[in-house]
């Protein structure tokens, strides 16, 4: 008997626990999606925000600025195009009839509304109901990401 009520205890102490725990952790989210729209000027942060990881996710992640910025007569980058759109700078080993031979323009005015082009970033799909071409990559990103990406492609003139 004295067995049943101290395990009893033990699972009640664990459940105890668990509550809390799930408890603390529903109460700090709750407070990261407070705490942002209360301070003043903290809208136009995360906006910046937004615009410097949308940077991060173009540059160094996705690297679409391999594809959609021209490249100079070394080869490199022009960054003074950036993401201007560009010829396609190789071809795949196996002849495509349908392979681009252009990137378009996604910088300052991207080729499709905010939700067309967040719809394609988490999708793959484009606005057509169809992923588009090779070498296109069939991106599925968080709406987040996409949305920062979008913010940066947008800040672009």
């Amino acid at each position: 008997m004295k067995n049943a009520r101290t395990s009893h205890k033990v699972l009640s102490f664990v459940v105890f626990v668990i509550v809390f725990f799930v408890f603390m952790t529903l109460m700090a989210w709750a407070q990261q999606g407070t705490s942002s729209s209360a301070k003043p000027g903290t809208q136009a942060a995360a906006a910046n925000g937004n615009v410097a990881r949308g940077k991060y996710i173009v540059e160094q992640v996705a690297m679409c600025i391999n594809c959609h910025t021209p490249r100079n007569e070394k080869g490199e980058i022009d960054r003074t195009h950036l993401l201007e759109g560009a010829p396609v700078f190789y071809q795949p080993a196996q002849k495509m009839d349908d392979w681009p031979q252009t990137c378009p323009r996604i910088g300052g005015t991207p080729p499709g509304t905010d939700e067309e082009m967040i719809t394609l970033l988490t999708t793959g799909i484009w606005n057509t109901g169809k992923p588009l071409r090779e070498p296109m990559p069939k991106f599925h990103m968080t709406r987040e990401d996409a949305q920062a990406v979008v913010a940066y492609l947008k800040s672009l003139k």
